[in-house]
């Protein structure tokens, strides 16, 4: 599907989110296992206005030690700032302590999570599930806005519900403003209910539907973000004030400056992606970032998932993923970008490769 004509075609603009003022409506969401320093401060370095650390129980944030691999958690890097901390938690009392320790970590915005569809977490009361229990889900938004700062917001990630009836619209619309009522400055809606998970595509019509009754409230869209031209697409559609970008920011932060060129009018067969070296440069820095954040060991490790999602820009994507695969160190991670990146050429547009096993 082609844009608007570009006169018609949404433009961008200045997003406020409580006492946030972010210079355009398009942010890089939660990610449970991904949305680290190192990934935020890319996204943040592309375009992004604003980043959201991967979901982090309560439970954790009140029992958290001082292992490098727990603090790096918490970490916020001095140029990624205004940056949100996600709770996920099912029992009210854990929500006020886990907040504060938000806080003294330095995260600018506090996010609840009552999206995440999976087995485990709804097996445990905590994200998506709460869609069904609109008094517990409102008891956490006080707690939270309530032990949080006043000059800075609390925001609110849902689905559309638990499924498909009527009920479940009703216990939306229910935590939705009541949430508003109780202080919450923001909701992002993904347009997927929890039992649907990530099969079909994501309802935007109904996000429309959302935004129309929320009036001059502020509702962010999320789902099915895996491209530019679809981040401006639920923006002409929906009519949301901003876009949250989820598994399409993986491996991928050129999507976040390809959304603003687009805003602010670049044509749209100026959207390419990205060239060869310039994806090895910023292989490289999102290394060098992971190596600081956690040493060369951990960061090996935990590289690989990027790697694996960087690997399908490039044009032998599956040789590439393997290689990636098999670095262990700095060392073995410079030789794959010096035999696949040693040559530039252009790059290949990874938006019809999605992987459906990535929680938002």
């Amino acid at each position: 599907m082609l844009l608007s004509p570009p006169d018609n075609r949404p433009r961008r603009k200045q997003l406020q989110i409580g006492s946030l003022s972010l210079d355009s409506q398009i942010v890089q969401a939660a990610l449970s296992g991904y949305s680290d320093l190192p990934m935020r401060v890319m996204a943040r370095r592309f375009g992004a206005s604003y980043t959201l650390c991967e979901v982090m129980l309560d439970q954790f944030l009140t029992r958290v030690g001082n292992s490098q691999r727990n603090l790096a958690r918490l970490a916020i890097a001095d140029e990624e700032h205004p940056v949100g901390g996600q709770l996920m938690g099912a029992n009210p009392d854990d929500f006020a302590p886990a907040s504060r320790r938000l806080v003294e970590a330095g995260f600018d915005c506090i996010d609840i999570n009552f999206g995440c569809p999976v087995k485990k977490v709804l097996g445990r009361c905590r994200g998506g599930y709460l869609l069904s229990t609109p008094d517990t889900a409102l008891e956490i938004v006080s707690r939270v806005r309530e032990a949080v700062p006043a000059k800075l917001p609390v925001t609110l990630k849902m689905r559309r519900g638990i499924d498909d009836s009527q009920d479940s619209e009703d216990k939306f619309f229910t935590i939705f403003d009541g949430a508003f009522s109780r202080g919450v400055s923001a909701i992002t809606v993904h347009g997927r209910s929890v039992v649907q998970r990530y099969n079909g595509p994501s309802d935007w019509d109904f996000l429309a539907t959302v935004k129309r009754h929320a009036g001059n409230r502020i509702v962010l869209g999320s789902g099915d973000l895996f491209s530019a031209q679809a981040c401006l697409r639920m923006l002409a559609h929906t009519g949301v004030d901003g876009v949250t970008i989820a598994r399409g920011a993986i491996g991928n932060p050129w999507i976040f400056k390809h959304t603003q060129d687009l805003l602010n009018g670049s044509p749209e067969e100026n959207i390419q992606p990205p060239r060869i070296f310039s994806q090895r440069d910023v292989l490289a820095e999102h290394f060098r970032l992971a190596v600081k954040l956690n040493g060369e060991q951990l960061a090996g490790r935990t590289m690989r998932k990027f790697a694996i999602k960087y690997a399908k820009l490039h044009p032998d994507s599956l040789d590439v993923r393997n290689a990636f695969i098999a670095a262990k160190n700095s060392h073995e991670w410079q030789g794959v970008l010096s035999k696949y990146y040693c040559k530039d050429g252009p790059g290949k547009d990874p938006s019809n490769e999605i992987d459906e096993t990535i929680e938002e």
